[in-house]
């Protein structure tokens, strides 16, 4: 009986202990599931943090993209085609090529040798990146616009060949006309100091020699007695004082012009009358031999513009004939008014001009013949002064048969 006692304690004494054993099992195990419930939970909590990240870099970087009005584009180093993978370029005539188009299809020949030996030399693996500017055409349209991409390397084989290249591109037009605006003030610019150069040439010697005429004919005038000879040393100061207000008044007035602070008076008056008291005033200074004649298509014709300047304009323009013409005639005149414009020309049988100088005279200082005075202004005023006035001067010439100069201005 003691040996059956002693034997059920030490089985309950041993299911105590499997009991504690399995206890401490059970425990442990909660703690483990515990803790690394704890570790996934902190792990999945990162993931969660790095996916987020991700989703604000991607749009962080979409912004990116639209704010700087870019497309995304890769190039399968194989078949050299383009896809594009974002494109935020604005313009409806942008170009897009379609999957699998090549990409240098819509570029003009002159661009597309040059962008091509840069793609080359990326697919072949000689440069690690490239940059290039050039046109696109526009579809069904004979215009281009101008666009600019940057492209890299971005994955490459077992053997470091190129596989895949990634770019950006970008339209570049406001830009590139900046740069032509900016490419025109500085040729202003440079014209400008060349024809201030040539203006300080020209002066110079125009001013000085009626001045010389003027200062050497002076001189010698209290030495003449004789009233013949003293009377042609004052002709000849009238007439090199005139040379010279002439040449200081045709600076002043083309300067005038040119900074806007003359305005256009505008007054009515018989065109008529107007070109006969200038004929008037040209006509002793014709030489011999050379009829002058004047052709109205009516006998009044009353316009209403700027007098001032219609006068100057005529004025050159008759000064140059009588200038050049030796014999034969001269003519003024004007036709009958159309749509609100009138044309008055003069016409000349005098040297005449070369084809390729007709545009070239109203330039300034241009003058094609050197050795015959003057300072290559009056022409350059004539355009001036009928541009202001909404008009223009053109020349019609044939060289050693005459000129006929054609001013054609509104007139109400």
């Amino acid at each position: 009986m003691i040996n059956l006692l002693l034997y059920a304690n030490e089985q309950i004494n041993f299911s105590m202990i499997l009991v504690w054993i399995l206890l401490s099992a059970a425990l442990l195990s909660l703690l483990f599931m515990i803790f690394w419930q704890r570790r996934l939970g902190s792990s999945l909590k990162n993931e969660l943090a790095q996916l987020s990240k991700v989703k604000k870099h991607n749009v962080e970087y979409e912004f990116v993209l639209k704010t700087m009005r870019l497309s995304t584009w890769h190039i399968d180093t194989d078949t050299r085609k383009i896809i594009f993978d974002n494109d935020y370029r604005d313009k409806s005539d942008t170009y897009i090529p379609a999957m699998g188009k090549e990409l240098l299809a819509a570029m003009p020949e002159n661009d597309r040798q040059r962008v091509m030996k840069a793609l080359d030399d990326l697919c072949s693996g000689h440069v690690e990146e490239a940059h290039e500017e050039y046109q696109i055409n526009i579809k069904n349209s004979n215009n281009t616009y101008w666009s600019e991409s940057y492209a890299a390397v971005a994955e490459r084989d077992a053997d470091g060949k190129p596989t895949r290249i990634v770019g950006t591109s970008k339209r570049i037009d406001e830009r590139k006309m900046m740069e032509t605006a900016l490419v025109e003030a500085r040729n202003r610019a440079e014209e400008s100091d060349r024809l201030k150069t040539a203006f300080l040439a020209n002066m110079s010697h125009e001013i000085r020699t009626p001045l010389n005429a003027i200062i050497g004919f002076t001189s010698v005038l209290p030495d003449v007695q004789e009233a013949e000879e003293r009377q042609q040393l004052l002709d000849l100061i009238h007439e090199n004082t005139q040379k010279l207000l002439r040449i200081i008044d045709d600076v002043v007035n083309i300067s005038k012009i040119e900074a806007g602070k003359e305005e256009l008076i505008m007054t009515s008056f018989d065109l008529c009358t107007v070109l006969r008291q200038i004929a008037e005033e040209f006509r002793p200074k014709v030489k011999p031999g050379v009829d002058f004649e004047t052709q109205f298509a009516s006998e009044e014709q009353f316009i209403t513009t700027d007098l001032n300047r219609l006068n100057e304009v005529v004025k050159h323009l008759l000064s140059n004939s009588t200038k050049f013409t030796d014999q034969g005639n001269i003519t003024i005149g004007f036709s009958q008014p159309i749509d609100g414009r009138i044309k008055i020309w003069v016409s000349d049988t005098g040297k005449g001009i070369a084809k390729e100088h007709q545009e070239q005279i109203f330039e300034r200082f241009f003058k094609v013949d050197e050795f015959i005075p003057g300072a290559g202004l009056g022409l350059s005023i004539c355009r001036t002064m009928a541009y202001s006035m909404g008009g223009t001067v053109t020349c019609n010439s044939q060289l050693g048969e005459g000129s006929t100069f054609t001013f054609e201005i509104p007139v109400q």
